[in-house]
């Protein structure tokens, strides 16, 4: 066990929990606790942004899948998740920012009633559970690795909770909004110097990118048949699309000053994202061909592992230390996003409609607990859950928004025709055919991918539940002037 390591990190959990509890002090209200007040400058949002994406996964699982399928195997993440924060930037930023909302689900609400905004509420609340219960996973190993096994994964979930939870009730999102500043310049800099001496451990940039060539780690595209090809389709979408009706993407969209930092934030977030995504990808190609075959059997047995190994075992105390700054920063800034997003909306678009007489100081402790709530419930479940990938707790959270929430909201958005009737229609034909491409119910989701096919029903139920009633009672006004003419 590395004494001196432990006490780094513990100075820097404490130094970043000060922080978050400094900027408590300024929130007066529920708009101060949820979006910052809309007062956020355009390197905040970047760096807030940048922040959502970049997680337990980005540095520890998508590096491991790169190494063993290429790029075909990330098509999900970073592509597919830094092109939702551009598509976000380009198409949705600039209207949901006009329309002055706390959460997403209010937009639901606006565009359909109550009925639509309290089912996407909570089916985006429920799309969190897997993305937090990764991050808090992430934790515990983590503090597994830096204790040499003394403390248990679990032990390590329930301290990493905690060091995030307290600095989110007291400061909500302007805690988190000035934490992931600082995280993200911890971030950068210490994969940066990390990616550099990784380099030079493996012979040199050229060593680990031929390394990747030789291995066709390059190849993005699939194989040209329709099986492969819309599979692969699919996992570029879930993110891509599935994280568009995401309460933490709208809550950096609403914290911004005005409508233009919010959608200039959101793009240059997202195209950093996938940029930067690629250096933890070449750190761990550089562990493939510093530790050659031990490498590639912890990436098939224990991917997760694979980085902090490398690391730990081949490179000096100062780079160890650059390398948990930056991990703990980096799960820290994402499970203090996904902490937040949730109880926000559980309380802005369900409560409320339970209690409509709450005042805001009312709402504001309710935010509050309902934190605390969640992360006990979510702690509970990654703990549980102990042995599933970081990957696939992730990947499968947002596939229930992509068949349920992002119809409507796109539709509402840019077709004016679109009515309730087709957000309700959208919304159980997604969900019940996504459900139907379950393993456990029939073989469908072998030959067709399950999201994708809850996702053309999606829009099949939007165009049907919208234009039907529409076209019958165009038929039946006709049928009436027919008669009346006669």
């Amino acid at each position: 066990m590395n004494t001196t390591l432990i006490i780094f990190v513990v100075l820097y959990l404490l130094g970043t929990l000060a922080v978050g509890m400094w900027a408590g002090r300024r929130i007066k209200n529920t708009a101060d606790f949820a979006v910052a007040g809309r007062s956020l400058p355009l390197i905040m949002v970047i760096t807030t942004t940048f922040a959502t994406w970049f997680g337990a996964e980005t540095v520890m699982g998508v590096p491991a899948k790169f190494v063993q399928g290429g790029l075909n195997a990330v098509i999900e993440d970073p592509f597919g998740a830094g092109t939702c924060l551009i598509l976000v930037g380009l198409f949705f930023a600039t209207k949901l920012y006009k329309l002055n909302l706390l959460t997403i689900g209010d937009y639901y609400r606006q565009r359909y009633g109550k009925g639509v905004e309290v089912f996407c509420s909570v089916t985006i609340i429920l799309s969190y559970l897997g993305w937090v219960a990764a991050q808090i996973t992430a934790l515990g190993l983590v503090f597994t690795v830096l204790t040499n096994g003394a403390m248990s994964p679990a032990a390590g979930m329930v301290i990493g909770t905690l060091a995030v939870l307290i600095y989110v009730v007291v400061g909500g999102f302007m805690a988190v909004a000035i934490t992931d500043f600082i995280q993200m310049i911890v971030l950068v800099v210490g994969m940066t110097v990390i990616a550099f001496f990784a380099a030079d451990l493996a012979g040199g940039a050229d060593k680990v990118l031929g390394m990747a060539q030789q291995a066709d780690l390059w190849r993005l595209w699939p194989e040209p048949t329709f099986t492969d090809i819309v599979f692969f389709f699919a996992a570029a979408i879930t993110m891509m699309f599935g994280s568009i009706p995401q309460q933490d993407v709208f809550q950096r969209v609403m914290s911004a000053k005005n409508a233009p930092t919010a959608r200039s934030g959101a793009v240059i977030g997202g195209a950093s994202y996938i940029l930067f995504g690629f250096v933890p990808m070449f750190i761990v190609a550089a562990a493939v061909v510093v530790m050659g075959d031990s490498a590639m059997d912890i990436a098939k047995n224990d991917y997760q592992r694979l980085l902090p190994t490398f690391v730990m075992t081949k490179m000096p105390l100062v780079m160890q230390i650059l390398f948990f700054g930056a991990l703990l920063s980096a799960i820290k800034s994402t499970s203090s996003a996904t902490l937040l997003a949730p109880a926000t909306s559980f309380v802005e678009n369900i409560l409320k409609n339970l209690r409509p007489d709450m005042k805001d100081r009312q709402l504001l402790l309710a935010m509050r607990v309902t934190i605390v709530v969640f992360a006990t419930l979510v702690l509970a479940y990654a703990i549980a859950m102990q042995g599933t990938s970081i990957y696939e707790l992730v990947s499968s959270a947002y596939q229930v928004t992509l068949v349920g929430a992002f119809v409507p909201l796109v539709m509402g958005l840019y077709w004016k025709r679109a009515t309730t009737q087709g957000a309700v229609l959208s919304i159980g034909a997604g969900i019940a055919v996504w459900v139907l491409f379950f393993p456990q119910l029939t073989s469908w989701g072998t030959a067709f991918p399950g999201q994708l096919a809850g996702l053309l029903a999606a829009f099949a139920g939007m165009f049907v539940g919208s234009l039907a009633p529409q076209v019958l009672q165009d038929r039946q006004d006709a049928t009436a002037r027919l008669h009346a003419g006669a």
